[in-house]
């Protein structure tokens, strides 16, 4: 073989790809950031119904352009919590219809234009000043790397039909045969399990079909070991996860090997009927796209009516470990931080989960406040919380963190910022939460009984300051920017009613009616709940994207 010949083959070969796994990764991350918003309400919308939650599978990946960043964040979010596994299962054979846009973008015959695409969306993305436009020409540029590598990838592969050692290779993988069928399959499932992008493995089968090197047949028969190969993404997303998100990876395999398997036997009349649909005067990286879109659709069909015992055939082969599986103490999961769009949905649940969090401490305040015997298994109790509220808050700032790293739009980076904001304003609720209970529990240690009036005036700014805490919570569940004027109003209320038990707590000091050292723990009490609802009204204006 000619030295040179190979050279400029794996020079055009391997510069080829890597710049269409480049233009792949912008094309992702600039539709993520696009369409962020459109994206989180999808994945919203993921019931127990498999149709809606296979659309959803569908839709984002054809979005984003990237199966295995659907399946790892499907993983990290049953991992969290977030997702049942007959969810996810569903999303997931979802996924297999939408990475076939990739393959029709791959057939699309204007890879000779791809450098001129590159060329002028690289003057937006650089010097336009709209975001908006700059992250919509990173879209472009993607799509012009992915066109330009695989113009470089036909370039250096044209030689390789006119190579007779490559030429007794291929002979070998010629599906004529089930031991050349298996080959094909094998050999591609390899493949793509090595480069983990099946859009890399089948843009390479395009192009060798295109330039001639291997039949169409060869072609369709690698796309179904294509299809068993891109699984190994969420198997290795899943490793160190707990059993249901393991579960949700195996699903992935298991229904990617199954269509394999049934088609195997039917491979010599599934070109058939291909060929009957397909003429030949169609270009064949059209006729391989097709095969890849027809394949899926097809083991989708049969697959997905049978929903419930497939993923109960899952749980069976998965079994669950004999002792209990320790939960997270957060739904944070760093498999999302490649999707910001669904990992800035996923930390503000964690503030959901804190919201939720500081009513049980209410409640349970509200008890050891009300009682005169100690309630030790309540006190412990919230000490404990208010310690998994640092834990939680450091974690939140840690994930937000990381994840900013990354390609972020103005809205998603503003979003951040609130959270970080709400994180650290719920820690100091907490903080307040306890500093009251020290205050009751020192009223106890040192033998002083609450003035009853005194105490009934407490319960009752509790109960207030409660109440703003859930409509606060109604508020952040809904994102009703309209609740936040309520919210200050009931605020306002709350400081003149504190007030009016601060004027009427020293008149009973002056009628000597309670003891000094009542009273300073009694207005330190008024302080807390005030500092309390102090912060609720931060959180509120952070919710209005207020200063």
């Amino acid at each position: 073989m000619d030295i040179n010949l190979l050279t400029e083959i794996l020079i055009y070969g391997t510069g080829g790809l890597g710049i269409f796994l480049f233009g792949m990764k912008q094309l992702s991350e600039g539709m993520q950031t696009v369409a962020g918003t459109r994206l989180r309400k999808m994945i919203g919308m993921v019931t127990d119904n498999r149709i809606v939650a296979c659309m959803v599978g569908i839709s984002v990946t054809g979005l984003i352009q990237s199966s295995s960043v659907t399946t790892v964040m499907t993983v990290g979010m049953v991992n969290a919590g977030l997702m049942t596994l007959r969810q996810a299962t569903g999303v997931i054979m979802g996924t297999n219809i939408g990475t076939t846009v990739t393959a029709w973008l791959v057939a699309l015959n204007i890879t000779d234009y791809g450098l001129l695409i590159l060329g002028v969306s690289v003057f937006f993305f650089l010097f336009s000043k709209n975001e908006r436009v700059r992250y919509i020409a990173m879209v472009f540029v993607g799509l012009g790397m992915v066109f330009y590598g695989l113009e470089l990838m036909k370039t250096g592969m044209k030689p390789l039909r006119n190579l007779p050692e490559f030429a007794s290779l291929m002979l070998t993988f010629q599906p004529s045969d089930l031991l050349g069928l298996l080959k094909c399959i094998l050999g591609a499932a390899l493949f793509t399990a090595i480069i983990q992008s099946s859009s890399a493995t089948i843009a390479i089968t395009i192009t060798l079909a295109t330039t001639g090197v291997i039949s169409f047949e060869t072609a369709a028969a690698l796309v179904l070991g294509e299809n068993i190969g891109t699984t190994i993404t969420a198997f290795l997303a899943s490793l160190g996860t707990n059993t249901t998100a393991r579960r949700a990876a195996f699903s992935h395999i298991l229904f990617n090997l199954t269509g394999v398997v049934i088609m195997i036997p039917l491979f010599k009349w599934y070109i058939m009927l291909l060929s009957v649909m397909l003429p030949e005067h169609l270009p064949v990286a059209s006729r391989i796209a097709f095969s890849h879109t027809f394949f899926n659709g097809f083991v989708l069909i049969l697959l997905l009516p049978v929903l419930t015992p497939f993923t109960r055939f899952v749980e069976w082969i998965v079994p669950g470990k004999k002792v209990k599986e320790k939960s997270h103490l957060t739904h944070l999961d760093i498999r999302l931080y490649d999707t910001p769009a669904f990992a800035i949905q996923q930390s503000y649940l964690e503030i959901l989960l804190m919201s939720t969090n500081i009513q049980k401490m209410m409640d349970w305040l509200k008890t050891v406040i009300a009682g005169d015997e100690q309630q030790k298994m309540l006190e412990d109790k919230l000490f404990h919380r208010e310690k998994i509220f640092d834990i939680i808050q450091k974690e939140i700032v840690e994930f937000i963190d990381r994840m900013m790293t990354g390609t972020l739009s103005h809205d998603i980076t503003s979003e951040a910022r609130i959270q970080l904001r709400m994180a650290d304003e719920f820690e100091s609720v907490s903080d307040d939460i306890v500093s009251i209970l020290k205050l009751r529990c020192r009223m106890r240690n040192t033998q002083i009984a609450f003035n009853e009036t005194g105490r009934q005036e407490l319960l009752g700014l509790h109960d207030d300051v409660n109440s703003f805490l859930l409509m606060l919570d109604g508020a952040l569940r809904s994102r009703n920017l309209d609740a936040v004027t309520k919210i200050k109003t009931q605020g306002s209320q709350i400081t003149h009613l504190a007030k009016d038990i601060r004027t009427n707590h020293l008149d009973r000091l002056e009628r000597k009616q309670t003891s000094p050292l009542l009273s300073l723990i009694f207005l330190d009490m008024l302080n807390g709940y005030r500092r309390i609802k102090d912060h609720g009204i931060n959180i509120a204006e952070a919710l209005a994207g207020e200063k």
